[in-house]
């Protein structure tokens, strides 16, 4: 008996300009895999749509006509914990870029330098639990952190297992890789990270690296 296929993941785009949604949409409808539940020229009607569309992933642009993509995240994150945001930009300065991982976004990617092709790619790693960022991004990131002492302060009780899945994500491994890794099934690492996210007061995969690399000690070897 032939496998079922996957169910399409499904995407809502938020972006004001007609041309990039367009674009996008079209790319969202003709690749398979993947469904485009929704797109949306405002804030306002985002936020109005999106709750009730419940989409896997978002594609969030960070300025729009009527507000800022990072504050429509930071309001829609905690209705949609599911819910992964990817931001769209055409520029990042790091004050930018960590406001909106703390707002709750997953992902973040340029514009004018990320092709089709890394899009799509960069859905499906957010959908498996992953955090995309172009290139220029994620130096930034890199940068940063080099740049800023860490204020280094205990985390929360986590358990052996609890600590063990932090450190796997914060070595940037998909939720699949850790199931394989610590030989445990996929929905238990689901339920570890939910557990973790509630301890250490986060929204997102990115918000608990970033507190894991503030407040934990050497990473596990490999």
């Amino acid at each position: 008996m032939a496998q079922k296929p996957p169910a399409p993941i499904s995407i809502a785009i938020v972006e004001d300009s007609n041309e990039f949604r367009t674009c996008l949409t079209l790319l969202l409808q003709t690749a398979p895999g993947f469904r485009c539940v929704g797109g949306f020229a405002s804030g306002r009607e985002a936020r109005k749509r999106i709750p009730i569309l419940r989409p896997q992933v978002v594609l969030m642009d960070i300025m729009l006509s009527d507000g800022s993509g990072v504050d429509l995240v930071r309001e829609l994150k905690p209705r949609l914990p599911g819910t992964q945001f990817i931001m769209l930009t055409v520029s990042c300065t790091s004050e930018t870029l960590f406001t909106a991982l703390m707002a709750g976004a997953t992902g973040y990617l340029l514009k004018d330098t990320t092709s089709p092709e890394e899009i799509l790619k960069a859905i499906r790693e957010a959908h498996a639990g992953g955090s995309p960022m172009s290139p220029a991004i994620a130096r930034l990131v890199v940068n940063s952190f080099r740049d800023r002492p860490p204020t280094r302060g205990p985390l929360p009780s986590l358990t052996a297992r609890e600590r063990e899945v932090l450190e796997h994500l914060a070595r940037g491994l998909l939720y699949k890789e850790i199931s394989d890794r610590l030989g445990i099934t996929y929905e238990t690492v689901h339920s570890h990270i939910r557990v973790i996210y509630e301890k250490l007061q986060v929204r997102s995969r990115t918000q608990a690296v970033m507190r894991y690399m503030q407040g934990n000690g050497p990473l596990l070897p490999m």
